[in-house]
């Protein structure tokens, strides 16, 4: 059985399909999942109603089971930081730190031949889009 919180099967499959670089993209309910991420990623469709599953529950589920080396958010053209950024930051590694991108530079990032998986959540609150690239898992060996 398994020991961490992740038990989506469709998600552990795309997990265990990607490898060191590869991305995973969490999208709000009004990302463009269909136009604005690789149209080869494997999609996962949690936003069964509005709110429901938050995408910072997502993350916090997801960074439960994988490394993660970069994580990459939509910010407004405005500058200003959406409050789900500190929510954000509570479930990252030590180390990992938000980099932030303009909306149509996101999208383009996120349409990318590296992102393997694209979440859908039911998120309602704005721009809250993360990408994030997967790590290495250091075993201790040399």
């Amino acid at each position: 059985m398994l020991k961490y919180q992740l038990t989506h099967p469709e998600i552990l499959s795309a997990l265990a399909s990607a490898g060191h670089g590869s991305q995973v993209l969490i999208a709000d309910g009004n990302y463009p999942f269909s136009t604005g991420a690789n149209p080869h990623a494997r999609r996962v469709f949690l936003n069964l109603s509005p709110g429901s599953v938050p995408a910072d529950q997502v993350l916090a589920v997801i960074t439960d089971a994988i490394a993660v080396e970069a994580a990459h958010v939509m910010v407004p053209e405005d500058g200003s930081e959406p409050g789900i950024f500190a929510s954000f930051r509570r479930h990252l590694p030590a180390g990992v730190v938000l980099q932030p991108m303009g909306r149509f530079q996101f999208y383009e990032a996120a349409r990318g031949p590296d992102v393997a998986l694209v979440i859908a959540t039911g998120e309602q609150r704005i721009y809250a889009n993360i990408l994030l690239t997967l790590g290495v898992v250091l075993t201790g060996a040399s």
